[in-house]
């Protein structure tokens, strides 16, 4: 190889990183969501009877692993205990959630209905908020402080 090889090589190198730099730096954040991720959409109820309306909507919780570590997590399910069972319900099949202070500091106790009409009795199973985007910008709505969470 001669020495324009080499440097031809080496600037198309440089050109293909620099692109793909660029794309990662101002692509579409959706971009990142895999394929089979859904974005979901709901309407809030919370304890003041204000209605919020948010857009790609996730439960999310964050889990001690030690005093100075947490390991969060996203989820488009929500987990409930159902007797001593865990239940990790899909946002793809939940129709509307009705939300019950249980007025002790304990999980809320929520009744799931789904699509096909189906309704069931349970308590949250983390303490967490649903997260998303409004009107307005970013939210975050603790579950223990919700009414009713209705998808669209």
């Amino acid at each position: 190889m001669n020495r324009r090889t080499i440097i031809r090589s080496i600037i198309r190198t440089a050109s293909v990183i620099s692109v793909m730099g660029t794309l990662c730096l101002f692509g579409d954040p959706a971009w990142a969501q895999s394929k089979n991720e859904k974005a979901f959409h709901a309407v809030a109820v919370d304890a003041k009877n204000v209605e919020t309306d948010v857009k790609n909507i996730i439960f999310y919780y964050e889990e001690k692993i030690s005093e100075t570590a947490f390991v969060p997590h996203e989820l488009r399910e929500l987990p409930v205990k159902r007797g001593t069972a865990t239940v990790k319900i899909k946002f793809d099949g939940i129709k509307h959630i009705d939300l019950k202070p249980s007025g002790n500091g304990t999980a809320p106790n929520v009744t799931i209905t789904l699509n096909d009409g189906k309704t069931g009795e349970f308590i949250l199973a983390v303490a967490g908020n649903f997260k998303g985007q409004s009107e307005f910008g970013e939210v975050e709505l603790p579950a223990a402080e919700l009414k009713k969470l209705a998808f669209k």
